[in-house]
Order: structure tokens, then sequence, then C-alpha cells
């Protein structure tokens, strides 16, 4: 009888010791997508994109005028100077198609590396926001199902972006 009273009141005081273990998750494109600091880079990135469409219409207007204008000058281009001429019109082109290609890489590069620093200072909020509110998991969902159903109770997706979007207005 001594030995399962023990045996109990030790089962007991280990039970109690046990952390409480708390769970949560976030929808990671929600998380993402409607942190204001990500549309701000959006926007400002979207200005970028919208100079660089107007100036790559513009100087390719530029080419069509002047190589209508050859065209008129000499419409059969049976001159030899007018093919040569029209030639190096066309290399030129070809040259700043290049360097538009070029210029719109380094955007997307530029673009995609503030939105790869987003994801870090996100996951490491989630990660400090989990060790000050007592979380031992917070789990991210997405489209791929990593969590397939939780509890709506258990969704921090909203608390986390305001917490986040807050932080952000101190800046």
């Amino acid at each position: 009888m001594k030995k399962g009273f023990i045996a109990l009141l030790t089962l007991v005081v280990l039970s109690s010791c046990q952390e409480q273990t708390k769970i949560g998750f976030v929808d990671n494109s929600k998380l993402i997508n409607d942190y204001q600091k990500k549309k701000d880079i959006e926007a400002k990135f979207q200005v970028e994109i919208d100079a660089f469409n107007r100036k790559v219409d513009s100087i390719g207007q530029s080419f069509q005028t002047l190589a209508a204008e050859m065209q008129k000058k000499d419409p059969q281009m049976v001159q030899k100077s007018s093919q040569e001429e029209y030639q190096a019109l066309a290399q030129q082109y070809q040259r700043f198609q290049q360097q538009f290609q070029m210029e719109e890489q380094q955007i997307q590069k530029k673009s995609q590396s503030q939105i790869d620093t987003l994801i870090k200072d996100i996951r490491s909020f989630v990660k400090d926001y989990g060790q000050k509110n007592g979380y031992s998991f917070i789990l991210g969902s997405n489209e791929a199902g990593s969590v397939m159903y939780g509890k709506e109770s258990q969704d921090l997706t909203k608390d986390i972006l305001e917490a986040l979007n807050a932080e952000k207005k101190k800046d």
C-alpha cells in the first residue's frame, strides 16, 4: 500500500511539473502579404518598374520613328548607305534591349533581396513573439499544407500581423 501511494504521489508530482505545451500557427502567406513593410517595398519597386517601362517605351518609339523615316527616304532600301544605316540602327536597338534586360534584372534582384530580408525579419519577430508569449511551437501554414487543420483560437496570424505592423510604425 505504501509503495502504491508513493508511486501515485510521484506520478502526480511529475505530471504537475511537466511544462504545458502551448502551440499556435500563422498563415504564412497572409502574414507576409498583409505586412505593411512588404506593401511599402512593393509600392517602391512598382514606381521604379513604371519609370523603367516608360523609358523602354520611349526609346522603343524613338527607334520606330527613325526606322519609319529611313524607310520613307528609301522605300526599297536599295541604296547601300540606307541598308547600312538601318543595320546600324538595328544594332543600336539591340544594345539598348540588352541594357534594358540588365537593368530589369537588377531591379528584380534588389526587390528579391529586400523581400528575403523582410522574411528573415518576420521569422525573427515570430520567434521573439513565441518566446515572450510562452509558446513551445508556432507553426506556419501554407498552400503546401504544413498545417492541415488548426483551431481558429490557435491562429496567431492576426495578432502577429498587428504586432508587426505596430513595430513597423515605430520605425
